[in-house]
């Protein structure tokens, strides 16, 4: 990951926390809705963790959490 990114990856996972929350999920509900281990989930939503993520991914967790994909890179 280039560090330019850093940022970008540090607010889409405060979106995936954001927008969990507002569905009433917590971290296991959503890692058993994508098949992935908590960790992972965590890793992505910690704000001091730089975990890239595919867009595969982003658009998986949008489906589980019914939110339109272009919610987690709105960065204005």
């Amino acid at each position: 990951m280039q560090d330019d990114f850093k940022e970008y990856y540090k607010l889409i996972g405060l979106k995936v926390a954001y927008y969990r929350k507002v569905n009433g999920l917590t971290q296991e509900k959503l890692a058993e809705k994508l098949g992935v281990d908590t960790s992972f989930i965590g890793r992505i939503e910690a704000p001091n963790v730089h975990k890239t993520i595919s867009l595969d991914t982003l658009f998986r967790i949008s489906k589980a959490l019914d939110t339109p994909p272009h919610k987690f890179m709105d960065f204005q």
